[in-house]
This record gives structure tokens, sequence and C-alpha cells, in this order.
């Protein structure tokens, strides 16, 4: 199966799609990076050596393959920035307004299909919820139609935009994997015949809103994942559309790219808000931590 998906949990939405083997179709940015050299530029930025004329400004990597906002934060001050320069980081004006992600088909630089979601944030790099709208996004498919005609001509493949405020802050060359089941039955294989063929066909004349809740734990413990069995059961809610559990249990904490305020333990994708949050609450009972072991004796 060459679509590629580093997250073991999320290989439950390509099991069973065809895909030929000589076509390789990224799930991430560290593939998406190796398989698009033309384009890699698109996770390129400025570094901090120039100080910002206004504050606050956002920080974060230069290059931030791993996803989850690592690194990024808030500088208030001239005095801040000074502190806070590292090698390896940039600077952005830090914006306000609603953080939309989009997924784009696209066919030699020209946006052939759209999806929006929108989240509901937490504050410290950490999202309640996402929304996956059923509706466009006029502003957004402008803006970001320009940009992929000015700068991805040639390119075809699926991309995601971050925007804040109708503004770029962030550009991949992949759809985000979160969410693909949201998207409408027969979504992944007509991405499989973008990348084969360059042909977009997928009738989305039946699209509706979804949601995808996010579960979070405190960062330090190590967690168990609960039963496989217990988890499946609530696949057969109305509603429910997947469940993914999202570490690795075998792995120190540490090792896993997670937002600053808390680590991710799993998330329900779903058709129905109240059932999703429902399952969530009765999904936060099942997990249970791991005492670190006991060191030994001096």
């Amino acid at each position: 199966m060459p679509i590629i998906e580093s997250d073991p949990w999320r290989t439950q939405y390509f099991t069973g799609v065809f895909c030929p083997e000589k076509v390789v179709i990224p799930t991430d940015d560290e593939l998406a990076y190796q398989l698009y050299p033309k384009q890699r530029w698109i996770y390129n930025k400025l570094p901090h050596d120039i100080m910002p004329r206004r504050f606050p400004v956002f920080s974060k990597p230069i290059y931030n393959l791993r996803g989850m906002g690592s690194g990024g934060k808030i500088i208030e001050s001239p005095e801040g920035f000074r502190a806070q320069v590292q090698p390896g980081h940039m600077w952005m004006t830090l914006l306000t307004g609603e953080h939309v992600s989009s997924d784009a088909a696209v066919i030699n630089g020209e946006a052939v299909w759209w999806r929006h979601t929108i989240g509901k944030a937490l504050g410290q790099g950490m999202f309640d919820y996402w929304a996956i709208l059923g509706e466009s996004r006029p502003e957004i498919e402008r803006y970001c139609g320009e940009w992929l005609r000015s700068h991805l001509k040639g390119y075809t493949g699926c991309v995601n935009f971050e925007t804040i405020g109708g503004r770029i802050i962030e550009a991949h060359l992949r759809f985000a994997d979160q969410w693909p089941d949201l998207y409408g039955p027969g979504w992944i294989e007509a991405a499989v015949e973008l990348y084969v063929h360059g042909h977009w066909r997928f009738c989305d004349e039946t699209r509706r809103s979804g949601y995808t809740i996010v579960l979070y734990g405190g960062h330090g413990p190590r967690y168990k994942k609960p039963d496989q069995h217990a988890v499946n059961e609530f696949l057969q809610r109305p509603g429910i559309s997947s469940i993914q559990i999202t570490f690795h249990d075998d792995r120190p904490p540490e090792t896993h790219a997670m937002p600053p305020g808390g680590f991710r333990l799993a998330i329900v994708n779903c058709w129905n808000l109240e059932a999703g949050l429902e399952v969530r609450e009765q999904l936060a009972l099942m997990f249970r931590s791991i005492p670190p072991p006991a060191r030994a004796a001096a």
C-alpha cells in the first residue's frame, strides 16, 4: 500500500484502497519533502536574525516536519526576542482571526477541489475539536488558489494550507490525514487517481459537516492503550466514524511530537458533535498511566 502513513493508527483509512506500487502518496511532511525536491522550498522560512519592528510576534522552527506546533511560542518584546533567539527558528507576524485548515486537490498548480476545517482552540497548541465544514470558504479559495497558480505550477497532488484571518501561515505538500473519512465515501480512491493519472473525479454532492474531537492527557506519564475490543464498541454508536489511539505505548512519551499543552491520547471522528463528545468522555476513563521503572539501588 504505497499510501505511506507514519502513524499506524491512521492506516485504517487506507487499508483496502488499491494504489499502484510505483506511485507513492505522502501523508506527512518528511516524506513529502523527500518526494518533491523542486517544491521543498515550501517548508523553508527566514531565520530569526532580523529584529521585528512590532511586537508581539510568533516564533517557530524554520523546518517543522513533525508538525503539532512543536517549538512555537509568542514573543512579547524586543528584550524577550533577544533572550529567546535560537538557531533554526523564525518569526512571523502574530495573526488573529479564524484558524482554518484547508485541503485542496491540485492539477498543475490549479485547485480543482477544496474542503475546509476550523478548530476550537484550547491554547498552548491544543484544539478541543475541529469542525469539517460542509460549506465553502470563497475568500480562502481565491487567495490560496492564486498562490498555487503563482508558486506551484507543474505540481499535481494534494496541498494543505493553514490560514489565520485569511492569511497563509503554513503550506504542506500533502492532505490532512486526521480526518479523510469525513470527506465522504470514495475520497481516498479519488486522491489515488489524482496521483496516478492526474485526474480528479469525486462525487461531492452529498458532503456534510463532521467533527474530529481530541482527547489529551498530561505530559509526563507513560500511558497504556485501552483494550481495542472496548474501543470498537464505540464505533457501533450512531454518528461515530472512526477512533484513533494516537501514541505508541512501547515508546517513551518524550519521543512523540505533541503540543506544549498536553499529550494527545485519542481522536474521535464523528458526524454528530454531541455523540463524539460523549465517546471522548467515556474513552478518557479507559486510559491509565504506567508507573516508571524502579531505579536500581546504588
